[in-house]
């Protein structure tokens, strides 16, 4: 008499099963995973609109005589004979290309002010402005909310993921953007 053995894998069923069980957790992940990215991505936006904010605070203060810095850049230069070698901004918001802008956490920040006339210039040699206004943009368009922050301090938000934009001497955001600060 011939004893047959059995293999004792998994049949095909089986296996479609646990594949379609992978599947649907994947389906239930990914949209948590894409969300929670995005927020954190919006997150080192609004970060690098506060450092901005915070730099060109201090370089008003104690380099630019109550005026502010006109571009990143400039904020990112050192006080002339300083023997310290940092700027008034880290170096990862400093811009390669002047006026470029700086692509950091899928978010294009770039600054911008309007000059001061008659003004000196700063301690670091540079230009100083009257106002000022950095924006936080999404790499792709209404793929996140857009950022902007003026000489106000407060962080505005548009929601459609459009340029953030100011009046013309900074003092508000024109609509629909909104403050989230």
């Amino acid at each position: 008499m011939k004893k047959i053995s059995k293999n004792g894998g998994f049949t095909l069923i089986e296996l479609l099963i646990v594949v379609a069980i992978i599947g649907i957790i994947a389906a239930i992940a990914v949209p948590g995973l894409l969300r929670a990215r995005q927020a954190g991505n919006e997150s080192s936006a609004i970060g690098s609109l506060r450092a901005i904010n915070s730099s060109q605070v201090s370089y008003a203060s104690s380099c630019g005589n109550g005026l502010f810095a006109p571009d990143l850049n400039n904020l990112g230069q050192p006080p002339t004979g300083s023997t310290n070698s940092t700027g008034f901004i880290s170096a990862d918001l400093i811009e390669a290309t002047a006026g470029a802008g700086v692509v950091k956490s899928n978010y294009t920040i770039t600054m911008a002010g309007t000059a001061a006339s008659g003004a000196s210039a700063s301690c670091n040699g540079g230009a100083v402005t009257s106002g000022y206004h950095a924006n936080a943009d999404p790499l792709v368009a209404a793929s996140g909310r857009s950022f902007g922050v003026n000489t106000t301090s407060t962080i505005f938000q548009d929601a459609a993921g459009d340029p953030v934009t100011f009046t013309d001497d900074f003092s508000a955001a024109d609509s629909p953007a909104t403050p989230i600060q």
